[in-house]
């Protein structure tokens, strides 16, 4: 195999901003964010808009989450003039 061809794999703490929930797993994003994790160690934070906590899929109650404002774009851009 190549050296140095695929991204590097580390800790990462993941929260999911509409429910307040966070794990800790693995990714090869990076961010500036940090964030002390119940191990007492400090590990790079990412937000998430949707996981396995607020998805309903998982969680079986349906939500409306527009956090972009997409129903407004769409209904301007197609709505009556």
């Amino acid at each position: 195999m190549k050296k140095d061809l695929h991204p590097k794999l580390h800790d990462v703490v993941f929260k999911d901003v509409s429910c307040d929930f966070s794990f800790l797993g693995k990714s090869t994003q990076t961010s500036k964010e940090m964030v002390k994790w119940e191990d007492g160690k400090e590990y790079p934070l990412l937000k998430v808009e949707i996981s396995s906590a607020s998805h309903p899929f998982f969680t079986g109650k349906q939500r409306v989450l527009d956090t972009e404002g997409r129903i407004d774009r769409f209904k301007r851009k197609y709505g009556k003039k």
